[in-house]
């Protein structure tokens, strides 16, 4: 075999994508709608792996009761290489079941670990990153994680300090990672920004599963213990009750805490290709022009002396007279309407109809 018939992705897609509601909700989470494109975002991150890994080596770990609905929406992949989870326990217990997974098929094997809400640009770069991403941990004992270089001040992402430089492989810069940092205040990450020695933090990793599973041995063995418990039942009527009695015991914790923030071999490589996490409605300014008005419109939009809004309403037409800097969504009989400023406060919404009931109807 050649090095890259021993390369995986793994697809985390369990989040819920709160702050996209009322479109995104916990039957439909923001993974699995069409926010950018005609395809879903998951489908989109299944095709920006052709041409480097076939969708028989990419696997989705999901919510259990998002299995269904994620592999209709991934129509490409094998049926059992969508994998539901019991419960959450964060990305440190997806990563150790990405592990499970990857070697029941090689110990060689090198894999990635990507998102589904993610919206990517310049595609061949990214591919290239992870190419030789793959290609290096599958030669080295080192743990890889992809920083974007930073466009502006943000306060909403995580920080990586990098240190000497590591590897050049095919155009491709690797760094030796100093230390991961929680979110700044916009004047702290001014000064990241000026020093160039700081990327955000994407949550995508590539490492061996041998490389893997040594980190969770000496910073979290209950997870490299759950590798070696699933391994063996993996495609076997017993895998689903062995993965529910393994995760009721699971710590929940992030794969940072539990094991990057500790670890002495962590490489960085610079993702120089677009990126963007989509956290908010208002990041859909960022993918769509505006119309003569001013405003950012994904369906039907007729305004009168507003501008600087974001509407999405695809089924009805919205109006809007003499208001600004508004968000407007219009779906499945709710409106939500918010200052753009607000629109990280739609989680507070979402919580609050959970508190009154209105949960299975709405949410």
């Amino acid at each position: 075999m050649t090095d890259m018939e021993q390369t995986y992705a793994v697809i985390l897609a369990g989040g819920r994508g709160e702050r996209f509601w009322p479109l995104s909700t916990s039957k439909r989470p923001k993974q699995l709608v069409s926010l950018v494109g005609d395809e879903t975002l998951l489908a989109q991150a299944v095709n920006r792996l052709d041409g480097l890994i076939p969708p028989e080596r990419v696997f989705v770990i999901t919510n259990a009761d998002l299995v269904e609905a994620s592999r209709e929406a991934a129509p490409a992949l094998p049926p059992e290489n969508v994998i539901g989870e019991p419960i959450g326990r964060d990305t440190a217990a997806a990563v150790a079941l990405a592990a499970a997974l990857v070697g029941a098929k090689s110990e060689a094997a090198s894999f990635c670990i990507l998102t589904a809400d993610h919206i990517m640009g310049d595609l061949e770069v990214y591919r290239a990153s992870l190419r030789e991403s793959l290609r290096l941990a599958q030669n080295q004992d080192v743990l890889i994680t992809i920083g974007i270089t930073p466009t502006e001040p943000s306060s909403g992402y995580g920080y990586i300090e990098t240190g000497d430089p590591a590897e050049v492989c095919e155009g491709i810069r690797f760094f030796h990672a100093k230390r991961f940092v929680e979110k700044p205040d916009r004047e702290t990450a001014a000064g990241y920004l000026k020093s160039g020695k700081y990327y955000w933090n994407s949550g995508m990793f590539v490492w061996s599963v041998r490389s893997l599973y040594t980190a969770l041995q000496s910073h979290r063995p209950p997870l490299a213990d759950l590798i070696d418990d699933l391994k063996p039942v993996i495609g076997t009527p017993q895998f689903a009750d062995r993965l529910a009695e393994a995760y009721a015991g699971l710590e929940k914790i992030s794969i940072d805490y539990a094991v990057m923030e500790k670890a002495n071999n962590i490489l960085m490589v610079q993702g120089t290709f677009a990126w963007d996490d989509v956290g908010a409605w208002p990041a859909l300014e960022n993918h769509f022009e505006r119309n003569v008005d001013g405003n950012v419109v994904i369906g039907d939009c007729q305004s009168v002396d507003a501008a600087g809004n974001i509407v999405f309403s695809k089924d009805r037409l919205t109006a809007l007279i003499g208001v600004t800097d508004l968000v407007v969504v219009q779906t499945d009989g709710v409106t939500l309407i918010c200052p753009r400023d607000r629109a990280q406060d739609v989680k507070r919404m979402v919580e609050k109809l959970r508190q009154t009931g209105r949960h299975d109807q709405w949410v």
